[in-house]
């Protein structure tokens, strides 16, 4: 038992030590990488306003590797998965530790920077190339739903608990960060 104990406090103190190091490197690494725009929304109307600008550009620059249509795919999936549940989540102990650390630290900041072409975890693999106007609906339609989504929030899948307003800014800073990887071209 004592063993079982001494293994959990230790787990413990290594993640806390993990998330103060994750939040001090978070917020010490502020500087985008070149051609990254760096936008900041603060809420999803924000979001929304770039979604249609990008969306009716004739062309678009990127420094992801991911297409515009698959990003959509991938913010209307965060969105969705935010009422219906996350299809796998990290532990407990991460989500109190690290989690809470690093939505903490993004919400300081007022904006996330994460890998860009990281599917989310558990999710079905986006198609390498779908239709643009499908993926575009998708999140209008996701960002809709969340706006006047009545029910309590699911559990997100790194943070942990968040509250409608909180889950707000989650999606914000994370639509923010995707943008951000692609400019329009005239």
């Amino acid at each position: 038992m004592q063993d079982r104990v001494d293994r959990d406090r230790r787990g413990f103190i290594a993640a806390m030590a993990t998330a103060t190091l994750a939040a001090a490197a978070s917020s010490a690494c502020s500087e985008q990488p070149a051609g990254v725009r760096g936008l900041r929304f603060a809420s999803l109307a924000e979001a929304a306003v770039e979604l249609e600008r990008l969306g009716q550009a004739p062309a678009l620059a990127s420094t992801t590797d991911w297409s515009w249509a698959r990003t959509l795919v991938h913010c209307a999936q965060s969105i969705e998965y935010s009422m219906i549940g996350y299809p796998t989540r990290k532990s407990m102990l991460f989500q109190r530790t690290i989690g809470a650390a690093a939505y903490g630290a993004f919400a300081w900041r007022g904006r996330m920077s994460h890998d860009l072409a990281e599917p989310i975890p558990g999710a079905p693999a986006l198609e390498a190339a779908p239709d643009k106007a499908a993926a575009s609906a998708r999140l209008r339609q996701a960002l809709h739903a969340f706006s006047r989504w009545p029910a309590a929030l699911r559990p997100h899948f790194a943070y942990g608990l968040l509250d409608k307003t909180e889950y707000e800014l989650a999606h914000a800073m994370h639509l923010a960060d995707h943008f951000s990887a692609f400019r329009a071209l005239p």
